[in-house]
């Protein structure tokens, strides 16, 4: 139970559920993530640092990349973030990161 409940402390911030969401997509270094969201570099590190606390993302170096992927082995939580990106029409803000998500076309250099 007590999963679950920081599962949703850290959904009610908006840039950690905004996060969760683009690495349901895709695993993501940090300068993608502040392209995709318009975010600041030192905020999205900071709101990762504390994914990565908890569980819910895992990193992984890749030459002088790192990147983030998505850590939800519970079935209700990753139903949870599955529901939210079905429904993003509903949410202006997840749409147009998952938009921008996809129309990418530069990303940081991965490791073959």
């Amino acid at each position: 139970m007590d999963k679950l409940v920081e599962f949703f402390k850290v959904l009610s911030d908006e840039t950690r559920l905004r996060i969760l969401v683009l690495l349901f997509h895709k695993e993501l270094c940090v300068c993608e993530m502040c392209e995709i969201m318009e975010e600041t570099q030192p905020k999205i590190s900071r709101h990762l640092a504390k994914l990565r606390d908890v569980g819910f993302v895992r990193d992984e170096r890749q030459g002088q990349w790192i990147f983030y992927y998505l850590n939800l082995d519970d079935i209700v939580m990753r139903h949870i973030i599955e529901t939210i990106v079905s429904n993003k029409e509903r949410y202006s803000v997840i749409q147009k990161d998952i938009q921008r998500l996809h129309s990418k076309t530069k990303w940081c250099e991965r490791k073959d």
